[in-house]
C-alpha cells in the first residue's frame, strides 16, 4: 500500500469534493493509474476513487449529484425533442422550419450543459491518445448537434435534395437522447461503485473506538484506540470487544472469534493465551497486554488484503469497450474518407455533399444501441435474479459466473447453519439422557455462553422442569460449576474433569465418535462422578447436499476451506461428499488458496459468510456471500444469496449463461445497424441508386435499433431458471 493505515486514527472528514491529504486515487479498470488527487482516468475516462477509504471520511458523491442534476433537469426537454422529431411531421403542430428552431432551443441546454462532461472526457481521450467510448459519444453528439444547428440557422447552404417537408433534416433528437442515456449509465455505475468501499468501511467499523487502560498505580482510564501502545495493560469486560492483538495476563473467559476464524463456538482464554483485536469477549473479565497495534493487527491485515484483492482483480471490460478504440479510429477514418471522396470526385456542390455525408457517418455510428446493449441486459438480469433470491452487484459477476470451474466453500454458516444447536445427550451408568440434559440445562441457566443457550433451549423444547442453580461459577473458561437440587454439578471440557479428578474413560469412545461427526462435547459430573456427555453441533443446512450434487453434476470442482478443526471439517466433508477439505485455515490461507488456483488457470468462485472470508471473496473471480452472514462478506462479494441457500448458485449460473447470450445478441444487433448504416451514410449506394441517408431513415433506424435491443433484453424476464 502507498499509505500507512491505522485502525482508529483516521483523518477528519474532508469537505465534500476536496482531496483527502495522503489519499491515493486509482482507476477501477486500470489499477496501475495512481495519483494524489481525484480526477478521471487518462486511459478510459472513468472517475478515480480512493485506494483505501477512511472510516469517518464521507463518500464523495459530488460527481453523482452533478450527473443527477444534469440528467433530471434536462430529461423533460429530451422527451419533448424526441416526441417532436418522431411525431411532429405527422401531427403538424407547427411549420417544420419553425419546429427546427424549437428543437434547437430545447436541445441547446441539454447538449451544452448536460453533455459537457462527455465532451470534456472525449477531448481528454484524444489528448491522451486513448480512444474510448467517450471519444465516440463526444464526436457523434457534437457532430449531430453542430450539423443540426447549421441546418437550422443556414439551410441555404445545403442541396435541395436535403430538404424534406419544408426543412433541412436535423438530428437534435439523436444528440439529446444519447446524452441522456450516457448520464443515466454514469449514475448507475457511480452508485454501484460506491458499494466497493463498503466492505473496507465495514471492517474498519468492527474495531472498538476506545480501550480501558490499566495504569501502573492500578487505576484505569478509557483512551482512544489510537493512543494504545505496545505493552499497555488493557481490561476487557464481559460483552466488550478486545481492543487490539495481545496476550491474556489475568483472568479467564470465552471469546467469540467467529468473525475471524469461522469457528462458531467461543474459544476459552486463560493466562498466556493470545487474543485478537475486534473479537468479542463473551463471559469473564480479562486483563491483557497489547502486542500489536495500528496497521500490524490481524484485522488491519485483513483490511489491507481486501483492498489489494479488490484492486488486483482483473477488470472485466465490456465487449463494447474492448473494440471501442478500433471502432472509433475506423469510424473517424471512414468519415474523413467520405469527406475527401465526395469533395474530390462527387457531383456539385462536392464539398457540401462531402461534409454532410461525413457528418452522417459520425451520426449513424454514434453508439446509442451499442451503449444500451450491455446495461439493458444487466438491468433485466439483476431484477430477475432478485426475484429468485440472487443479488448481483455488478456486470462482471454476471459475465464471469458462467465460466467458473472451481468453487471454494466455507463451512460455518455456508454449508452449515452457523449457530450451535443441541445434538444429543449420552448418559453414563445410573443416569438417563433426559436427566443428563435436565441437570446440565438447570446449571447452564446462569451462563451467557452460546453452547449453554443451545442446551437450555433443547431442555425447554422437551418441556423438562429446570431447577434454579446456586453458587454458580463460570470464571474458569473451561466450564461451569454450581449446585442444583443440593448436588454439586460441573459441566465442561476434559481439562475441567481432570482438575476435579473425574474419569472420562467410561464414555471416551462415545465422545470421540461425536467429535468425528463434527460435534463439540462437554462432560457432566454430578458429585464428583461422570454422569454423561452433552454434544452441541452446527447442523448442515437442509438444502446443502442437493445444491452440491447439482453443482458437481455441472462439472464444478468443490473445495471446502474452513477455520474449524480438520477433524470436524472432514466429518462434514464426508457427509456431503466433498473430497478436498482444508481445515484450520486463516483468512490469509483462504486468500492464498484462491490465488494458487487462479495461477493454475482455474476460474474460481468463493462462497462464504464471515469476515474471515472477506479477502478471499474479494480476490475470487466471483465472490458469493450468504445473505444470512456478515455485512463485510456481502460487501466484499459480487453475488449475494439472500436466503443463504447454496442452490442459488445454480440459479445464478443459469441466469449468467442466459444474460451473456442476450448481451451478445444485443451487441450483434447494434453492430449490424452500424455496419449497414455507415456505408449508406457514406454514400456508397449513391452511384447505383441515387440514395443518400435521409434524416427519416436515420431516425427510424436509430429508434428501431434501440427498441430491438430493449425488447431483446426484456425476454430475460420470462427465462425459466
Amino acid at each position: 500500500m502507498t499509505t500507512t493505515h491505522h485502525m482508529a486514527h483516521m483523518p477528519a472528514p474532508p469537505q465534500t469534493g476536496q482531496p483527502v491529504a495522503g489519499t491515493v486515487y486509482t482507476c477501477p479498470m486500470h489499477p496501475e493509474v495512481r495519483q494524489d488527487k481525484p480526477g478521471s482516468c487518462p486511459k478510459c475516462g472513468m472517475t478515480l476513487e480512493p485506494v483505501m477509504p477512511a472510516l469517518d471520511a464521507e463518500d464523495d458523491t459530488t460527481e453523482l449529484r452533478d450527473f443527477q442534476h444534469r440528467f433530471w433537469w434536462t430529461l423533460p426537454l429530451t422527451a419533448i425533442v424526441f416526441v417532436l422529431a418522431m411525431a411532429g411531421h405527422r401531427l403538424q403542430w407547427m411549420d417544420m422550419a419553425v419546429q427546427s428552431w424549437v428543437e434547437f432551443a430545447l436541445a441547446t441546454p441539454i447538449v451544452v450543459w448536460a453533455g459537457w462532461p462527455s465532451f470534456v472526457r472525449g477531448a481528454q481521450s484524444i489528448v491522451n491518445r486513448s480512444p474510448n467510448m467517450w471519444t465516440l459519444i463526444g464526436l457523434g453528439t457534437g457532430a449531430a448537434f453542430v450539423y443540426s444547428v447549421v441546418a437550422t440557422v443556414a439551410p441555404g447552404l445545403f442541396p435541395q435534395s436535403f430538404v424534406a417537408m419544408g426543412r433541412v433534416a436535423v438530428y437534435f433528437e439523436a444528440a439529446v437522447v444519447i446524452i441522456s442515456l450516457t448520464l443515466l449509465g454514469q449514475m448507475l455505475e457511480l452508485k454501484a461503485r460506491s458499494q466497493t468501499s463498503a466492505a473496507i468501511k465495514s471492517l474498519l467499523g468492527l474495531a472498538p473506538k476506545t480501550a480501558r487502560r490499566v495504569k501502573a498505580d492500578g487505576s484505569e482510564e478509557d483512551v482512544e484506540l489510537a493512543q494504545v501502545h505496545v505493552g499497555d495493560l488493557l481490561r476487557v469486560r464481559p460483552g466488550e470487544k478486545v481492543p487490539t492483538d495481545g496476550v491474556v495476563t489475568e483472568g479467564s473467559s470465552a471469546v467469540d472469534e467467529s468473525m475471524l476464524t469461522g469457528e462458531p463456538l467461543p474459544v476459552s482464554k486463560r493466562v498466556g493465551d493470545k487474543v485478537i483485536g475486534a473479537t468479542l469477549n463473551v463471559s469473564g473479565a480479562l486483563i491483557m497486554q497489547s502486542e500489536k497495534v495500528g496497521s500490524s493487527t490481524v484485522l488491519s491485515q485483513i483490511v489491507q488484503m481486501v483492498a489489494q484483492a479488490q484492486r488486483s482483480r482483473a477488470p472485466m471490460q465490456r465487449m463494447a469497450d474492448v473494440v471501442a478504440g478500433y471502432f472509433v479510429v475506423t469510424v473517424v477514418g471512414i468519415a474523413l474518407l467520405t469527406l475527401f471522396a465526395w469533395g474530390l470526385f462527387g457531383p456539385e456542390p462536392r464539398w457540401v455533399y462531402g461534409l454532410i455525408n461525413a457528418v452522417a457517418v459520425l451520426i449513424i455510428a454514434c453508439p446509442c444501441a451499442l451503449g444500451l446493449a450491455t446495461p439493458m441486459s444487466i438491468m433485466v438480469a439483476t431484477g430477475k435474479g432478485a426475484t429468485q433470491g440472487v443479488l448481483f452487484r455488478d456486470a462482471a459477476a454476471i459475465e464471469n459466473l458462467r465460466k467458473v470451474d472451481t468453487l471454494i466453500i466455507d463451512k460455518t454458516g455456508t454449508l452449515t447453519e452457523g449457530r450451535p444447536s443441541f445434538h444429543s445427550a449420552v448418559p453414563a451408568t445410573g443416569f438417563d439422557a433426559d436427566e443428563v440434559l435436565r441437570l446440565a440445562a438447570s446449571l447452564d441457566q446462569g451462563s451467557e455462553h452460546p453452547l449453554a443457550a443451545a442446551i437450555v433451549a433443547a431442555a425447554r423444547e422437551k418441556k423438562l422442569v429446570l431447577d434454579k442453580p446456586e453458587n454458580f461459577e463460570s470464571g474458569s473458561g473451561i466450564g461451569v460449576q454450581g449446585h442444583v437440587g443440593g448436588r454439586h454439578l460441573a459441566l465442561g471440557n476434559t481439562t475441567l474433569m481432570q482438575q476435579m479428578s473425574v474419569s472420562v474413560e467410561p464414555l471416551k469412545t462415545q465422545a470421540e465418535s461425536l467429535r468425528a461427526e463434527g460435534a463439540s462435547v462437554m462432560h457432566l459430573a454430578v458429585d464428583g462422578q461422570l454422569a454423561g456427555l452433552l454434544a452441541v453441533s452446527d447442523p448442515i443446512k437442509a438444502s446443502t447436499l442437493e445444491a452440491l450434487t447439482t453443482l458437481k453434476a455441472a462439472g464444478l470442482r468443490i473445495i471446502m476451506a474452513t477455520g474449524d478443526g480438520l477433524t470436524t471439517a472432514k466429518a462434514v466433508g464426508a457427509k456431503l461428499g466433498i473430497d478436498e477439505v482444508h481445515g484450520e485455515v486463516k483468512p490469509q490461507d483462504k486468500l492464498d488458496l484462491v490465488e494458487k488456483l487462479q495461477k493454475e488457470g482455474r476460474i474460481v468462485a468463493m462462497a462464504g459468510d464471515g469476515i474471515n472470508d472477506a479477502p478471499a471473496l474479494a480476490k475470487a473471480d466471483v465472490g458469493i456471500a450468504m445473505g444470512t452472514g456478515t455485512d463485510v462478506a456481502m460487501n466484499s462479494a459480487q453475488l449475494t444469496l439472500v436466503k443463504g441457500d447454496l442452490r442459488g448458485i445454480s440459479i445464478a449460473r443459469a441466469l449468467s449463461e442466459a444474460t451473456v447470450g442476450n448481451m451478445k445478441q444485443n451487441q450483434a444487433f447494434a453492430f449490424l445497424y452500424n455496419a449497414l448504416g455507415i456505408p449508406i451514410a457514406a454514400g456508397l449506394l449513391y452511384p447505383a441508386t441515387g440514395w443518400l441517408l435521409s434524416p427519416m431513415v436515420a431516425a427510424l433506424a436509430m429508434s428501431f435499433s434501440s427498441a430491438s435491443v430493449i425488447g431483446n433484453a426484456l425476454r430475460l424476464r420470462s427465462k425459466k431458471l
